[in-house]
């Protein structure tokens, strides 16, 4: 069965591609030293820092598997026929959240792919609850949600795309 499409910003996919460059280009040969270091120790059944760099191997060529899978199936988000106005892939999101007992609070969001968010820097997944109910609308738009807390109501100040995605 064909592993289905994942969708990416263009700065998601890039990040991918860097990651994965690193890891072939330079992590791989950082390890091969430390292997070959660790070979010059002696005895290998004894030895804690071979039994570490087959770890740190062992652990490098499986994200390298991941990371060649991931970029096989990556679908990159073309933005250039997207509407600015609407939010979508790659918008960003400055809205004001009000809560049930009339509380706001201002939020920036960037909507990203499922595989590039980073809740910390405000990236957010186009198919989690907020970026589902956000996709499609306009600077002005409300939309309710419903939060474990309650229904918080999500008043959209405006809508950006930029040049270059974050």
């Amino acid at each position: 069965m064909a592993k289905a499409k994942q969708t990416y910003t263009k700065a998601g996919y890039d990040k991918l591609i860097g990651e994965y460059d690193y890891l072939v280009k330079v992590r791989r040969e950082e390890i091969l030293k430390d292997l070959s270091t660790a070979k010059a120790f002696g005895d290998l059944s004894e030895n804690s820092e071979y039994d570490d760099a087959r770890n740190e191997q062992a652990k490098v060529e499986a994200r390298i598997k991941e990371l060649e899978n991931l970029i096989a199936n990556a679908q990159i988000w073309d933005d250039t026929t997207a509407n600015p106005d609407i939010i979508a892939l790659g918008s960003h999101v400055s809205a004001t959240f009000v809560d049930v007992d009339g509380s706001t609070e201002d939020v920036n969001y960037i909507i990203v792919g499922s595989n590039e968010v980073d809740p910390e820097n405000g990236k957010i997944s186009d198919r989690s609850p907020i970026g589902m109910k956000l996709h499609g609308l306009k600077k002005g738009a409300e939309v309710t949600i419903d939060t474990p807390a309650g229904e918080v109501k999500i008043i959209v100040k405006d809508v950006t795309r930029p040049e270059k995605a974050e």
